[in-house]
């Protein structure tokens, strides 16, 4: 008995101290009224925040990557996914399906509160430089000209985080959308899985 009781401790200590490394690095701040968590793998530095509105069926969060590793680092709105205690699991939607639905479906209230929504959380946050993200998108949306309602729908697919290879020192931001029926979520934590690391934060 006292050895089995041993054991159980010693398992219990090396799980505590594993949940400890985990979340060690993860840091919490907030800036314009958005709840980060920034983490660093590898010289790779992500964060996110919980938008404070949804579009459509879609819970979005807003993230930024910044490659400070001496090699490039691809990252993928896919690479994100959000896993719930009991096990279930749920992957967020390639950029793509984003930008079908905000050209299909999205009215002109729905862009403006997405837009306002975003643009609220990066402009002003001293964390976030972002040397090839929304900013730039969004200019080169702008440029395409064409009818105001496509312009409009373009700009706000602009938010959607595409797939990008950074070079060592760049920096991308965009918003990433989980298909969650427009409910927060709850009851987990984000996990990032990219080709060469995993990300895993903080429960929420």
């Amino acid at each position: 008995m006292v050895v089995m009781e041993r054991l159980w401790a010693a398992s219990a200590l090396a799980l505590s101290l594993g949940l400890c490394a985990t979340f060690a690095q993860v840091i919490e701040f907030e800036s314009n009224g958005f709840k980060y968590q920034t983490l660093t793998r590898s010289g790779v530095t992500i964060m996110f925040a919980p938008m404070p509105s949804h579009i459509h069926e879609y819970t979005i969060l807003q993230v930024a990557v910044s490659n400070g590793s001496p090699g490039p680092y691809v990252i993928r709105p896919d690479d994100f996914s959000y896993e719930r205690t009991e096990g279930s699991s749920l992957r967020a939607v390639p950029a793509q399906t984003v930008i079908a639905m905000l050209m299909q479906k999205g009215s002109g209230t729905d862009v403006i509160k997405l837009v306002t929504a975003y643009e609220a959380g990066i402009y002003g946050n001293p964390h976030l430089r972002s040397t090839n993200g929304y900013e730039q998108r969004r200019q080169s949306a702008l440029a395409m000209g064409g009818a105001t309602r496509f312009r409009a729908a373009a700009t706000a697919s602009a938010i959607a985080l595409v797939g990008t290879k950074l070079a060592p020192g760049d920096s991308t931001d965009g918003a990433v959308f989980f298909p969650n029926d427009g409910k927060p979520l709850t009851g987990g934590h984000v996990v990032v899985r990219t080709n060469t690391d995993t990300f895993t934060f903080r429960s929420e």
